[in-house]
């Protein structure tokens, strides 16, 4: 399928949120519960008319922007169509996630906030990690670090660990749905993120080492 056509049809999935919201338009009071505390409790509201109109608009705005922004990548080649689905369903999948905790809790509707946050995040992180070791060199999507852009092999084993990694922590909030502990999200999302860091960095260390090693040699060879 065509990439702006893929665009242009995930758009319509980002609107569903408003769809749903004109529906339930009468049942739903003036004032809705759009951000959520550690505990999973309400602590922000905002107008039926911001929830039902606004949020599902700014999403939608992120959304094409994303899409055509990841076209404009100078390594789009290098970006399979599959990966580019997966960055296309990111605010899709977001909006949903919203329109499901905010009318549920507009509506009196028992819903665990903090098991529905940790199970949407768990799918993103195992989703994610699944395709990150092939995912190849790119300026829109993976761990974009400088010296993985300039090393493919920096970038190869830096994406199959962090696969590896972000799998894991997904598997970790999907138990911790039901566990509950409210430390498991951030402190997942940090490993996440700083663990391919880190490894990715003292691979680069050790390449760096290795090859002025090897000019050191090569140069006490040509004196020689």
């Amino acid at each position: 399928m065509n990439r702006k056509k893929m665009i242009l049809l995930t758009s319509l999935l980002v609107l569903i949120p408003m769809i749903v919201g004109l529906i339930l338009w009468n049942k739903l009071p003036e004032e809705i519960p759009v951000h959520f505390n550690a505990a999973g409790e309400p602590d922000n509201y905002e107008s039926k008319a911001f929830a039902v109109f606004f949020l599902p608009l700014f999403l939608w705005v992120v959304h094409l922007l994303t899409g055509f922004i990841t076209l404009a990548d100078p390594k789009k080649q290098n970006i399979s169509d599959k990966i580019f689905l997966l960055i296309l369903c990111i605010c899709p999948l977001t909006g949903i996630f919203g329109d499901i905790v905010m009318y549920t809790n507009a509506l009196n509707i028992p819903v665990s906030v903090n098991m529905i946050g940790n199970l949407f995040v768990s799918i993103i992180f195992i989703v994610v990690g699944n395709y990150m070791p092939k995912t190849r060199q790119n300026y829109t999507i993976g761990i974009k670090l400088p010296w993985a852009l300039n090393d493919a092999e920096n970038w190869n084993k830096t994406h199959r660990f962090a696969g590896i990694v972000w799998i894991i922590c997904g598997v970790v909030l999907v138990i911790n749905a039901f566990l509950d502990i409210i430390w498991i999200v951030p402190a997942a999302v940090a490993v996440a993120a700083l663990l391919p860091t880190a490894y990715s960095f003292l691979l680069y260390v050790r390449k760096s080492k290795t090859e002025e090693n090897v000019q050191d040699n090569n140069g006490e060879k040509t004196n020689l």
